[in-house]
């Protein structure tokens, strides 16, 4: 009976809780789809960091992550890579041999990370194969094949089938050069990358610089799964506790060794949090005036049905529940149309081509696939619920102080 009541009164004056439902679904369409946006973004940046970075762990001597320098290489990683390989959440392992080095050509030059990779096992562990603009992926029948970021390339002025000279300090500290040919150009979502990175092929590197085939500077391992990446973590300091111990050998995570996402994805949860409830908190306070205006608009009903024997409960009960009502007809209008904006955008994407080199210039890509998670939508109606409760506080106890007798003659307070 009373929620009969209460869902009537909502409707008498239909043109402002109209109103009223429209300003609060279009306030819940706004923060859920900046939480689209925003978490799209963040999981577009890990996505590739993981892809095409550094996968989901890497393994090192701990004394080539101080150093930097090419001495310091893995002990054992066959055998590091055969028991890792054989993990169920393993995808695919990887070993890299890798130095900072000066590449240059016919007409300038820049400083770049110089990586060794098997291009057969790289396939799997990265996606840069899958970002070949021009050329193709180490598939040339060239004797010493590279493959350059297109940013790079265009610094350097290199074209397919350019030769590009690199010079770096080999294992005796003798400064060492060798040519490369360009047989592919990529380029990724983030220019950084692509203009700091230059692959070849890790036997013409290992040659060039004196290690033995099997050496390698780190072991990158890309999983099946990203949320497993703790448990496998934890595997491999499990199965080789000894090295890790020892301090021959350091695992890390993706979000070890680039922090910087990890910070902005706890970064977007919060802000996304903290903007839906300063959208509700604002509307509180037009719920707030809409309800004392309707109270004041029904002074002599509610004065006629407290003489008529409704108790103080239950006025104060019928006004909570027009004011829970009016919000959460927004709530729910707001919903529906930010799930569907929000599978609209997951689906195609939101073009930001126009902003595109400024986006990669930060590592995003330019097409931002949006995502939100179903506890955003679980928290954003609980919140709705709690804050219209709150909202209708006031409204209710100027209701409660109303005298039937007086309230009777009266339309005013």
């Amino acid at each position: 009976m009373l929620i009969s009541i209460a869902w009537r009164n909502l409707w008498r004056n239909k043109a402002r809780s109209t109103v009223i439902i429209l300003a609060i679904a279009i306030g819940i369409v706004g923060g859920v789809v900046s939480d689209g946006l925003m978490t799209g973004m963040a999981d577009q940046r890990v996505e590739a960091a993981i892809s095409n970075e550094v996968a989901n762990i890497q393994i090192h001597n701990p004394e080539y992550l101080l150093n930097n320098e090419i001495q310091y290489l893995l002990p054992d990683v066959t055998a590091l890579e055969n028991t890792i390989s054989k993990y169920p959440e393993t995808k695919g392992v990887s070993a890299h041999l890798r130095c900072l080095a000066m590449a240059s050509s016919a007409s300038a030059g820049a400083g770049v990370n110089l990586i060794g990779v098997v291009p057969e096992k790289e396939h799997i562990v990265s996606d840069i194969h899958n970002h070949i603009t021009e050329g193709e992926y180490f598939n040339s029948k060239m004797r010493i094949p590279a493959v350059a970021g297109q940013k790079l390339a265009k610094k350097l002025d290199l074209k397919l089938n350019d030769r590009i000279i690199v010079t770096f300090a080999d294992t005796t500290g003798t400064i060492t050069s060798g040519a490369f040919e360009i047989v592919g150009i990529y380029k990724t979502s983030n220019t950084m990358f692509d203009v700091a990175n230059l692959f070849v092929k890790k036997s013409d590197l290992a040659a060039l610089a004196g290690f033995s085939p099997q050496s390698a500077h780190e072991l990158v391992i890309r999983l099946n799964d990203n949320s497993k990446t703790d448990v496998v973590v934890h595997k491999i300091k499990r199965d080789f506790q000894a090295a890790v111990q020892s301090g021959k050998i350091t695992v890390r995570t993706w979000y070890d060794i680039q922090p910087l996402i990890k910070s902005i994805i706890e970064m977007t949860n919060m802000f996304s949090f903290i903007f839906m409830l300063v959208i509700l908190i604002a509307l509180a306070f037009a719920i707030v005036n809409t309800m004392v205006m309707a109270i004041m608009e029904r002074t002599r009903e509610i004065g006629m049905l407290m003489a008529l024997g409704m108790n103080k409960k239950r006025v104060f009960s019928m006004i909570m529940l027009e004011t829970l009502f009016l919000s959460l007809a927004g709530a729910i209008l707001g919903l529906a149309v930010s799930l569907l904006v929000v599978h609209h955008y997951a689906v195609y994407g939101f073009d930001l081509t126009a902003l595109g080199e400024g986006m990669n210039a930060i590592g995003y890509s330019a097409i931002i696939y949006f995502r939100v998670n179903t506890g955003f939508y679980i928290t954003t109606i609980i919140m709705v619920i709690l804050l219209a409760l709150i909202a209708a506080i006031s409204p209710a106890r100027k209701a409660l102080k109303l005298q039937p007798a007086t309230a009777i003659r009266n339309n005013e307070f």
